[in-house]
């Protein structure tokens, strides 16, 4: 879920006298707990669904928070009033919020994903999925996909890459005709660029360059799946494939900033490598302490 809250105001012990700015402004709120313990005020009205129980959520901690985006829509930015009882409670969190205390959230909601209906989806055979139409391959798909790269910005590498291949998996096993092709090859691109990217955070070159190379049998051209390519056989010091790939990528992008930089990696770590080479070599072929040779009596 994308979104944003300020950091929270503090408004009113919950044993101050009554006359509060809590009070004042909690006239004209919406109760959602129905014990006045979560309080709303519309900003800025949202659109499309409410926010599923099932959706990904950042870290929530308090219970009224956690009510509050339930009743948010994508686009919303709302103002919501905590009792104690659905914020930080007696102890409060010090320094910040003194115990038993009303707190005041703005919240806007960005986005959400709603695990519930992939999830669904996901469980039915292929037989079943073949039953419907390809928009809702595609969008479950996608889905999966957006799952991924939340769980990778949170460096839950191993999950993302979990979430990435069952995306792919929809793709590969859906058989459509050619005219939609193309609809499913730019979902699998983008799904293979991943998974690169995600194998190289995972320390696996081997299988990120595979996943790179399955993404330019889709797009010979892609400068981001010839770049995960080149930085994969650089980390498996296959520094000639690794040239072959990124100077293809730099023909592509000429000014990508990554692009160039990986070069100059390589570069160096060439040097380095044919200089421990050549000293190799050296050492090898260096006649012995007293000068003798193989075969001397």
């Amino acid at each position: 879920m994308g979104g944003s809250a300020r950091n929270p105001g503090v408004l009113q012990r919950d044993d101050a006298p009554s006359q509060s700015p809590y009070q004042r402004l909690s006239q004209r709120m919406l109760d959602l707990s129905g014990d006045r313990g979560v309080l709303k005020d519309v900003i800025r009205e949202g659109s499309g669904e409410l926010v599923t129980p099932d959706a990904s959520v950042l870290d929530i901690t308090l219970w009224g928070m956690e009510l509050g985006l339930l009743s948010m829509r994508r686009g919303e930015l709302a103002r919501f009033l905590f009792k104690p009882t659905y914020a930080y409670g007696m102890l409060g969190c010090p320094p910040l919020i003194p115990p038993n205390t009303t707190v005041l959230f703005e919240i806007e909601l960005l986005d959400f994903l709603d695990s519930a209906e992939s999830d669904k989806f996901c469980a039915l055979s292929a037989e079943q999925q073949d039953q419907f139409p390809l928009q809702k391959v595609l969008k479950v798909a996608a889905t999966e996909r957006e799952f991924g790269n939340y769980l990778f910005r949170q460096n839950r590498f191993y999950d993302a890459k979990v979430r990435y291949k069952q995306a792919l998996l929809l793709l590969h096993r859906r058989s459509v005709p050619l005219e939609e092709q193309h609809l499913v090859e730019t979902a699998k691109l983008l799904v293979l660029l991943n998974l690169s990217f995600t194998y190289l955070k995972l320390e696996r070159p081997a299988v990120a360059l595979r996943y790179g190379e399955q993404a330019l049998s889709i797009d010979q051209k892609n400068a981001k799946a010839l770049f995960r390519c080149g930085q994969a056989c650089l980390l498996m010091t296959e520094y000639q494939k690794a040239r072959d790939f990124l100077v293809r990528a730099q023909k592509e992008q000429p000014f990508n900033h990554d692009i160039n930089n990986e070069l100059k990696k390589l570069a160096s770590y060439y040097r380095d490598y044919m200089g421990k080479e050549k000293e190799m070599c050296h050492r090898m072929f260096a006649p012995g302490e007293h000068g003798s040779t193989v075969g001397e009596n």
